[in-house]
């Protein structure tokens, strides 16, 4: 193979329509707008979401919800998690590792759901007052 027999695969490139070129051509005098209309003229056409006039369905249906862009940063593991996880000192870097929490958290929590039976310490992780006090029951603490 040399570089001046490269060629693109059967099919890959096709050419593009070339309207306006005459009547042989197949799309010449309209170039395939048909006669006459908003659409035929340059430049004329309507936004997105315009129903003639009527009132549009984005503006007739109510403003509903809101999505804190927040949310993605902050993360929740829970005890019976950090009983599977096995480590004795828990902090962000381990529990992004394990899998937990997503690469982009910066505020994690602990939530008190399921069981913990072993001491683990947590640095840089908070913890809601249910989880706080099951952690300390098992000789665990925060820092």
């Amino acid at each position: 193979m040399e570089l001046n027999s490269i060629k693109p695969a059967a099919g890959a490139k096709h050419a593009k329509r070339r309207v306006g070129r005459g009547i042989g051509s197949g799309l010449g005098k309209t170039a395939g707008r048909g006669h006459k209309g908003q659409k035929s003229r340059s430049g004329g056409y309507h936004k997105v979401g315009f129903e003639g006039g009527q009132m549009p369905l984005q503006r007739r249906l109510p403003k509903r919800g809101f999505k804190s862009q927040t949310l993605k940063y902050n993360a929740e593991v829970t005890l019976a998690a950090l009983e599977q996880l096995g480590l004795d000192e828990v902090d962000m870097s381990a529990l992004k590792s394990a899998g937990l929490i997503g690469q982009l958290a910066k505020v994690v929590k602990v939530i008190k759901s399921g069981e913990i039976s072993r001491a683990v310490k947590l640095q840089g992780v908070g913890a809601t007052a249910g989880a706080k006090a099951a952690i300390e029951a098992a000789g665990g603490s925060l820092a």
